[in-house]
């Protein structure tokens, strides 16, 4: 039963829905999942089922993609510039986060950034800001846990507190010097 509503489904389905659709508790269901997910990475199919966020998508192993492309239509590839990775990565720490926030940190017009981000679906709206003007809160995608092949955002990378360090005293650096010019 749950091969059959990840299949159908074709996106994340969270783990309580699966539990009370094949009429499990949540910790037996993800017992079950987790051994189809060993299951198929024995068999060495070409399937496999990945966890996001405490939801699971059963999905194409990035392994088959030259197979698949072979009698489909080349899928379109984003690519993230540096300027698109900068931006989602600032929305990826900080969100829930405006595009007034973004652009204060980068120093530079973040709309065209952050519209290809929501346009690509790495990013979206999450809400309003309760402040003149309910400026739109943007913050990550399952697709951005999927692209980057993470479970939850507790995930990402932490930062050292050394290191955000030397990039403020860089950026004030920076600052300096373009006030001395």
């Amino acid at each position: 039963m749950i091969e059959a509503i990840l299949f159908t489904m074709g996106e994340a389905v969270e783990l309580e829905r699966i539990a009370a659709a094949v009429e499990h508790d949540v910790d037996t269901t993800r017992k079950i999942i987790r051994n189809m997910m060993d299951r198929y990475e024995a068999e060495e199919r070409g399937i496999q089922i990945i966890e996001l966020d405490g939801a699971f998508q059963m999905c194409t192993k990035a392994q088959m993609y030259e197979a698949i492309v072979k009698i489909a239509h080349v899928p379109k590839k984003h690519v993230l510039t540096d300027v698109l990775l900068e931006t989602l990565s600032i929305i990826a720490y900080k969100q829930p986060i405006t595009k007034i926030e973004i652009e204060a940190i980068r120093g530079v017009k973040s709309d065209h950034a952050v519209n290809k981000l929501v346009e690509y679906n790495l990013a979206c709206e999450v809400g309003r800001l309760d402040a003149p003007g309910r400026p739109i809160l943007f913050g990550t995608t399952e697709e951005f846990l999927r692209y980057f092949g993470i479970h939850s955002l507790e995930d990402l990378p932490i930062l050292n507190p050394e290191k955000v360090e030397d990039f403020k005293n860089e950026a004030e650096e920076e600052v300096q010097l373009t006030l001395d010019i």
